[in-house]
């Protein structure tokens, strides 16, 4: 399928990975996208590296495996590009978006020779401002991605995670706005070679 765009998600077990692969795949399905949204873990705990995938397509697939050559991937914990292959099977004509501090260029001699788009948000210090909490960097890490992806417009995915947010956070309304400021500095703060 030419038009399928697959992400790989990778993380620590309670870091929202798994989170936000599902809101970005609710996000394009209301935009009439064919979606898939799914984690890959077994019994590990919390802190343990975990994986989560995303297809987004214009037409529907029979698919229904890990993603093992994709598109982009999200690195939600950079403590992961020393322990997981995270570049593993990821195009060259796709990116890999890492939240860092650091400038994109600094994480190359990390990222085993890959030479496509590299991208870094510090979406870490975007949920310590934002949220309270640096280990929340998954809002932020999912605007960067569909940022760097453009796998939906930008204006509808914020009007589809205004609506998600709203929903997800019913009995918590203090946390809605802080979850918005975030998503909004993750679509602004992403910086790419």
């Amino acid at each position: 399928m030419s038009n399928m765009v697959e992400i790989r998600w990778h993380g620590r077990g309670g870091q929202g990975a798994k989170t936000a692969s599902l809101l970005l795949a609710d996000a394009a399905f209301a935009q009439g996208k064919y979606v898939q949204g799914f984690p890959e873990y077994g019994p590990e705990r919390m802190g343990a590296p975990i994986a989560a995938y995303n297809r987004i397509s214009d037409e529907r697939s029979s698919l229904h495996s890990n993603i093992y050559e994709p598109d982009y991937v999200v690195v939600v914990d950079a403590t992961l590009l020393s322990a997981v292959a995270v570049t593993g099977g990821l195009k060259e004509t796709g990116a890999i978006v890492i939240n860092s501090e650091r400038e994109p260029k600094e994480l190359l001699d990390q990222l085993e020779g890959y030479k496509g788009g590299v991208y870094t948000i510090d979406a870490s210090a975007i949920a310590g401002e934002e949220l309270g909490n640096r280990n929340l960097s998954n809002t932020a890490m999912l605007a960067a991605i569909v940022k760097v992806s453009g796998v939906i417009p930008e204006d509808a995915f914020m009007k589809e995670m205004e609506i998600s947010i709203k929903d997800t956070f019913s009995s918590k309304p203090h946390v809605i706005a802080p979850n918005m400021k975030a998503i909004e500095r993750g679509l602004k703060e992403v910086k790419g070679l």
